[in-house]
Formats: C-alpha cells, structure tokens, sequence
C-alpha cells in the first residue's frame, strides 16, 4: 500500500444540510453552545449558509440550506480534513491527480479562508484537505468579508496571501512539479 505524501492532521469540519437554516443555527447556539462566526445570505449562496465554531477554528460545523438535489438530512454537505502546511494541500492535490481523482476545486474559499482541495470519495461523499483555517479566540469576531480574498487555484491562492496567513512554501518546487 503506497503512502501518501501527507499525513491528515485532525477531522476539521462537518458541513450539514438542513431544511430551516435559522432553526439549525438556534440549536446549535443555544443547546450545543457553539458561536457564529460567518454567514452566506442568498446573494452568496441560494438558501444562505452559517459557519459555527466551538474552539478557535473559524468552523467546526457548517450548515447548507437543504434542496431538492440535497435533502436535509439525507446525507453529509461535505467532510474536510486538516493538515499541517500549504505544502501538504499541494501534496495532497498533486497525490489525488497521480490516482486520477477529479478535484471539484483548488484553492482558497471565502469564510474561514482556509487553503483546500476539494474532491469526492467513490461513493460521490464530497471531501475537503485544507490548511490555515482562521483562529477566533474567545470575544474575538471572525474576519471580515472583504478580507476574504477567494481564490480558484492553489497558484493564485498561495501568491495572494490573506492577511496573517503564511502561504511561502518550505518546497517551491511542489508548484512547478520540480
């Protein structure tokens, strides 16, 4: 069995479907205790979404209006696993194309601003390997919007840093296949 050119640091966030986004995130708060960082309305995302946390990570949990496609309920928005550097996102992305596994996108998202490759296991389970996921302490607010900087390639995603985040790469070479 080959080893992968990464190791997975932590199961980093579950993101759910759900039919009553409000409902969702009043019993997340109020009987799990978890805070809001972020939110989607629907000019963001159809239905609108919540980022919730229970630690410093930016989400531990985020919550995707249920549709017709996607039943509340009924199944998983997707997983994401943490790892410990940019260095093993673009591993972890050069190590899914070498096993010809269609990556649904590269990059970095909006909330959280975590750097990620997203894909999906055989069964269609949407999955997620990401590295640098903002750090909110307690009282603190979770970045703004319009220091989000989303991003449609590991390229783009590392040469334009957010800021805070260190995206030089121990390896350079990882990008250019050197």
């Amino acid at each position: 069995m080959n080893k992968p050119p990464f190791q997975l640091g932590k199961i980093g966030h579950v993101a759910l479907y759900v039919a009553d986004l409000k409902r969702s995130v009043a019993f997340y708060t109020e009987v799990l205790g978890f805070q809001v960082s972020d939110s989607y309305g629907d000019d963001m995302m159809s239905g609108g979404a919540a980022f919730l946390r229970c630690n410093p990570d930016h989400h531990g949990i985020a919550l995707f209006k249920a549709t017709a496609e996607n039943p509340a309920g009924a199944g998983l928005h997707h997983l994401a696993f943490e790892v410990g550097s940019v260095d093993d996102v673009v591993q972890a992305r050069a190590h899914l194309r070498e096993h010809s596994v269609p990556i649904d996108f590269d990059g970095r998202r909006r909330a959280g601003v975590q750097i990620a490759v997203e894909f999906r296991d055989p069964d269609n389970h949407r999955l997620e390997i990401y590295w640098g996921i903002d750090q909110i302490g307690p009282g603190e607010q979770a970045r703004p919007a319009e220091e989000w900087k989303g991003a449609l390639s590991l390229e783009e995603a590392i040469a334009d840093p957010v800021k805070g985040q260190d995206t030089r790469l121990k390896d350079p070479g990882l990008l250019t296949g050197a």
